[in-house]
């Protein structure tokens, strides 16, 4: 092929070849980017579901530890509601026992992947156990 008028092989047309130079790389990089940004999105929400299931699992255990300390009569209910939630890394935040026994747990987790300024820090469970209403 013969030169074009700005100096490189340019297939025929004048003043095409050098400024497409290069695109490429930025729809690469581009490409990348976005698909960097929503892998980490989804990393994210993966999180704070991961969270929530935690906070939950924790309530649940932590609630019936804390009646059946309570049936029992063998201690302090909300203290095995702590003991019990530590074991799943997760805080008590509100503990209750009502006079039939039933008691009410709610714990906090924290959320590991968070987005900045996305979302709460950490995920909450509440949970009851106690015998059958009626």
């Amino acid at each position: 092929m013969a030169d074009g008028p700005s100096g490189g092989t340019s297939g025929g047309r004048p003043g095409r070849g050098r400024g497409d130079r290069g695109s490429g790389s930025v729809l690469a990089v581009g490409a990348i980017a976005a698909t960097l940004s929503g892998t980490l999105g989804g990393l994210a929400v993966a999180s704070a579901v991961l969270a929530a299931h935690s906070a939950r699992a924790a309530a649940d255990l932590a609630a019936l530890a804390t009646a059946v300390q309570h049936q029992q009569g063998t201690g302090a209910p909300c203290a095995e509601a702590r003991r019990v939630a530590a074991a799943q890394q997760a805080e008590v935040t509100a503990c209750q026992v009502t006079a039939d026994g039933t008691a009410q747990v709610t714990t906090s987790v924290p959320v590991a992947l968070r987005l900045p300024g996305v979302g709460p820090t950490r995920a909450t469970g509440v949970s009851r156990a106690g015998p059958e209403p009626g």
